[in-house]
């Protein structure tokens, strides 16, 4: 295996994917505007906002101020998360949100005597990461919002745009810790909409696509709020787009999955044995866990071994790195590139049009050359 910091290449390459030339397994971080590194402590540092991390805290400190004064969060706070105790932490916020809530209806209250209504809550997508990614749409909602309710993947430097005068409030969910419930998340929402806020729900991605926006928009939308979607460069069509391999190409079918168990733990998916199909696209949300479960289960169900694959963690990002490999020595590069969440798997012939799938192609055959070279002298 590999890791090169590579700079994109956006010059076509003529191929068929009918028959695709097999690599032997190499891991590579690729590229677009800027290069992406691959090793070191600082390029492990998460893009994303990750429950106890320091952004985080510095976001939120006004939902913890007991006063409403404090330019720090406590470290109560912090240490409530660390220690994944998520009532500790609601509780310690609960002040403050009741504080600005009491805020929001007491100028709705004047405004209604001029004809103010509730306010509004807009879906936005953030894309999978890259700021440069996102719409004009979504940046002006950004700019425009009261109250930002953000995830877990919405990138440190998207939440960077967010005005200066408006709240952020952290309601990211990773395993082993959901700083709040769906429903729960759904309340705040309406609460706040209901006060008369302009509520921008923040998402990594696209809103509606393994998002769970679909189930936000519905529950508002019965509660008579006006809900509006802005759309987002979902992670599979920015990251693949990046590597260049096309989602969707001609005589190939493409399948959305996610890598969550319906009953938890590390058994994949029900599908796996007719997603086996070698003239399909498999892109994998989520999918890092189970992996170990879904490939050998893809290849048992027919699946070629020599199936061409990527595995790309923190896609878009700075921090992005990429595996690429066959089906069969997949679930090994990847543990030993030690990938981490959010990573996105890619499953198909369609891999092998990616300009990164020949370098990696070329670098193996040079890798194995050398090591001839050696053993000759």
């Amino acid at each position: 295996m590999a890791l090169a910091v590579r700079t994109p290449r956006f010059q076509p390459r003529p191929a068929s994917i009918s028959a695709p030339t097999t690599p032997a397994s190499t891991s590579l971080a690729a590229g677009n505007a800027r290069p992406r590194p691959c090793a070191g402590a600082a390029v492990r540092a998460s893009p994303f906002t990750e429950a106890t991390s320091s952004s985080r805290y510095r976001r939120d400190a006004w939902s913890y101020a007991a006063d409403g004064s404090s330019n720090s969060a406590s470290p109560s706070s912090a240490a409530a998360a660390a220690a994944g105790r998520r009532d500790d932490e609601i509780a310690l916020q609960l002040p403050e949100l009741r504080r600005l809530l009491d805020v929001l209806r007491a100028s709705r209250g004047r405004g209604a005597e001029e004809g103010g209504g509730p306010g509004r809550v807009a879906l936005v997508g953030t894309g999978p990461g890259d700021p440069e990614l996102l719409t004009l749409k979504a940046v002006r909602a950004i700019e425009a919002a009261d109250l930002v309710l953000y995830d877990r993947l919405v990138s440190n430097d998207v939440l960077d745009l967010v005005g200066e005068g408006a709240r952020l409030l952290y309601v990211g969910k990773t395993a082993g810790y959901h700083s709040r419930t769906q429903e729960e998340i759904h309340e705040l929402l309406l609460s706040f909409a209901e006060a008369g806020a302009n509520v921008v729900r923040l998402k990594g991605g696209d809103p509606l696509v393994f998002g769970r926006g679909g189930e936000e928009m519905d529950f508002l939308q019965q509660q008579g709020i006006k809900v509006e979607v802005i759309p987002g460069i979902t992670s599979a069509s920015g990251i693949a787009a990046e590597l260049g391999i096309p989602l969707t190409h001609r005589g190939v079918a493409t399948r959305f999955l996610t890598g969550h168990s319906r009953n938890g733990g590390t058994d994949p998916l029900y599908v796996a044995g007719n997603a086996a199909d070698p003239d399909t696209t498999l892109v994998v949300y989520m999918g890092l866990s189970t992996l170990p479960s879904l490939a050998p289960k893809l290849m048992k169900h027919g699946l070629p071994p020599d199936t061409p694959a990527v595995a790309v963690e923190r896609g878009t990002t700075p921090q992005q790195r990429t595996v690429f490999a066959s089906l069969k020595d997949l679930v090994d590069e990847v543990k030993s590139a030690d990938l981490v969440s959010p990573t996105l798997i890619i499953i198909g012939k369609v891999v092998s049009l990616s300009p990164f799938w020949v370098e990696s192609s070329e670098h193996d055959a040079l890798k194995v050359q050398s090591s001839y070279a050696n053993e000759a002298r």
